[in-house]
C-alpha cells in the first residue's frame, strides 16, 4: 500500500471580495507525480502557495499534514526545511550572476564571512549533471536559454534536499523538445523516489507524465483521476475542468473573406543589439492579407519574436534593413509611435513584463497605447471617457473582473490577456501581431481568445500569429510560415499543413547549416 506523503484538508482561502479556495482537499502519495489542473482562477497556484508557505498559517483555514505531522508554515524557509520546494512560473534567477551563484543563493557554501567558491562550483557541477546540463557553473544565467534556465531552477531545488517538488507551469515558455526533456527528467526523479506536483495547462503533457490528476474548478476540488496506466486523455481532463465536453478546440471561421495585401516585408534583416555582427533575422520575405490569419512557426530561438518586434517600429535590433509595404506603399517606421500611427499593433508574449502595468487598473491599461484619444484640451486625461472605453472593451471581450478599476495584477492570466488585447484594439490597428497569445492560459480561456482572433479577422484585420504550439498554429491559421535560425524556410497553406511537414522543414534546414 502506498504511503501518503502530504495531505491538505478543507483548505479555504479568501482574498478581499473573492473566495479563492473553498474547502479544497488534496492527497499526494510518496513517489508519485501528481498533476493539478483547472481553468485560470481555479485556485491552483493559491493552493501551492499555501503549501509552500508563501501564504502563512493563519491566513487560511484548514490543515496541512506532511509526513504524518501537522504543519503550520509561516514562511517559505519553513516548508523548505521539510524538503518542500516550489518553482514558480516566473523564474527567480538573477541574470548577471553565475549558474552556481544562483543555485546556492540563500543557501551558500562556506562560512558567514568566507564563501567557499570551490565547493560551490563543484557541487553545482554535480547537480547540473543530474538535470542533464553540461554548462560550466561559472556561466552567467543571461547567457543560457529559457529551457536551460528552467533546468537550473530544478538543480537549485536539489541543493535544498528536495522531497516534494512543486512546479508551476514549468513548460509554459519551452518548445516541445525542451518540454519533453523536462518531463522525462521528472520521470527519472520519480524512479529515484522523488514526489512531484505539477501545474500545467498543456494537457497532453499532463496525460504523459502524471500518475494522478486533481481537477479544481471555481476554487473547489472536483475530482481526482487515476492516470497510472496513462489512459486519461485531454478531452476527459477538459470535461472536469470546464464541466462539459469541448468538442472542438478551435472555433470555425465563418464567411472568411480574404482581401488585398495589407502588409508586405521584403529582404528584412536584423542584427543582434549586443552582438551587431550576428544576424538574428536574415533576409525574410512575407506578406499578410486583410482578413487573413498568418502563422509563424518555429522552435525557440528561431527569431520569431525578434522579427515581430523589429517590424513594430524597430523596437528590437540594430542595423535593420529591408522594405516594408503597407497597403502597397513603402513606409519607414523608426519608432513604436510611428508604428501605432500607421495602424500596427504588437501584442507581446510577455504580458506581465512588457504588455501591462500590473499595479494599475484595467481602465488605465486599456488606453495606454493611444492616450491622445482620451485627452481633453490641454493634455489632461478624461477619466470618464477612459472609464467608458475600458468598460466597453470589458463587455466586448467578456473580461471577468469586479470593475474596470480592478488592478490587472489581480486578474487571471486569461483575463489579463483580454485586457492586453483590448489595449491594442483601442488603437484601431489594421495589422495585429499576436506573439504567443494564449501562453499560460487554460483551455477555456484559449477558446475565448481564438474567438476574438476570428472576430478581428472577420472585421478585415490582418493577423500575424506567433505560437510555439503546433496544434494552435494548424487550428487557427490560413497560411503558415516556418522559421528557423532567423530565416523563413517554408510556407504552407492551411489545407496542406501538418505538424510533420513543419518539423521536417525545420530539421532539413538545420541539417543543411
Amino acid at each position: 500500500m502506498s504511503r501518503i506523503l502530504m495531505e491538505m484538508k478543507e483548505i479555504t482561502k479568501t482574498f478581499p471580495g473573492v473566495k479563492a479556495l473553498d474547502h479544497v482537499n488534496l492527497c499526494v502519495e510518496a513517489g508519485e507525480i501528481h498533476a493539478l489542473v483547472g481553468e485560470n482562477g481555479a485556485g491552483k497556484s493559491t493552493l501551492m502557495n499555501i503549501l509552500s508557505g508563501v501564504y502563512p498559517y493563519g491566513s487560511y483555514e484548514g490543515e496541512i499534514i506532511y509526513d504524518g505531522k501537522r504543519c503550520e508554515f509561516q514562511k517559505i524557509k519553513d516548508s523548505e526545511q521539510k524538503g518542500i520546494v516550489i518553482i514558480h512560473q516566473e523564474l527567480a534567477l538573477v541574470p548577471y550572476m553565475t549558474i552556481g551563484e544562483n543555485m546556492f543563493l540563500g543557501n551558500e557554501r562556506g562560512s558567514r564571512y568566507n564563501l567557499n567558491w570551490n565547493a560551490t562550483f563543484r557541487e553545482a557541477e554535480e547537480l547540473l549533471k543530474r538535470v542533464g546540463l553540461s554548462e560550466p557553473p561559472q556561466t552567467l544565467v543571461k547567457d543560457i536559454g529559457v529551457g536551460k534556465q528552467q533546468l537550473v531552477e530544478i538543480a537549485k531545488a536539489l541543493t535544498k534536499d528536495v522531497k516534494l517538488l512543486i512546479l508551476d507551469e514549468p513548460t509554459a515558455s519551452l518548445n516541445e523538445s525542451d518540454s519533453k526533456k523536462l518531463l522525462d527528467l521528472l520521470l527519472e526523479f520519480k524512479k529515484k523516489g522523488m514526489t512531484s506536483i505539477i501545474i500545467s495547462h498543456k494537457l497532453n503533457e499532463i496525460s504523459y507524465v502524471a500518475d494522478k490528476i486533481t481537477v479544481l474548478r471555481d476554487g473547489m476540488t472536483i475530482e481526482t483521476l487515476d492516470n497510472r496506466e496513462h489512459v486519461i486523455d485531454e478531452n476527459r481532463i477538459i470535461k472536469g475542468m470546464v464541466g462539459r465536453e469541448l468538442t472542438n478546440r478551435f472555433p470555425a471561421r465563418e464567411n472568411v473573406k480574404i482581401g488585398e495585401t495589407g502588409m508586405e516585408i521584403k529582404n528584412w534583416t536584423v542584427h543582434h543589439p549586443l552582438v551587431p555582427e550576428r544576424k538574428v533575422v536574415d533576409h525574410v520575405n512575407m506578406y499578410v492579407r486583410r482578413g487573413e490569419v498568418v502563422g509563424i512557426s518555429g522552435l525557440m530561438g528561431a527569431g520569431r519574436t525578434e522579427f515581430a518586434m523589429s517590424i513594430f517600429g524597430k523596437s528590437y535590433g540594430v542595423n535593420i534593413s529591408g522594405e516594408m509595404m503597407l497597403n502597397g506603399k513603402e513606409v519607414k517606421l523608426n519608432s513604436v509611435w510611428q508604428a501605432i500611427e500607421n495602424k500596427l499593433a504588437y501584442i507581446s508574449e510577455d504580458r506581465k513584463g512588457n504588455g501591462l502595468i500590473l499595479s494599475n487598473s484595467i481602465r488605465v491599461n486599456t488606453t495606454l497605447a493611444k492616450m491622445d484619444k482620451v485627452r481633453r484640451f490641454g493634455g489632461v486625461i478624461d477619466k470618464n471617457k477612459e472609464y467608458e472605453v475600458a468598460e466597453s472593451y470589458k463587455e466586448k471581450l467578456k473580461t471577468k473582473a469586479t470593475s474596470v478599476e480592478q488592478n490587472v495584477g489581480n486578474l487571471s492570466g486569461g483575463n489579463q490577456q483580454k485586457v492586453l488585447l483590448g489595449k491594442w484594439m483601442f488603437t484601431e490597428p489594421d495589422i495585429m501581431i499576436l506573439d504567443e497569445p494564449t501562453r499560460g492560459i487554460d483551455v477555456g480561456a484559449k477558446y475565448e481568445i481564438y474567438c476574438i482572433i476570428n472576430s478581428l479577422a472577420k472585421e478585415g484585420k490582418s493577423i500575424i500569429m506567433i505560437s510555439s504550439e503546433l496544434p494552435e498554429i494548424l487550428g487557427m491559421c490560413d497560411r503558415i510560415y516556418v522559421m528557423d535560425q532567423g530565416r523563413f524556410v517554408g510556407e504552407l497553406e492551411r489545407k496542406e499543413a501538418t505538424q510533420e511537414k513543419i518539423m521536417a522543414m525545420i530539421l532539413k534546414h538545420g541539417a543543411s547549416q
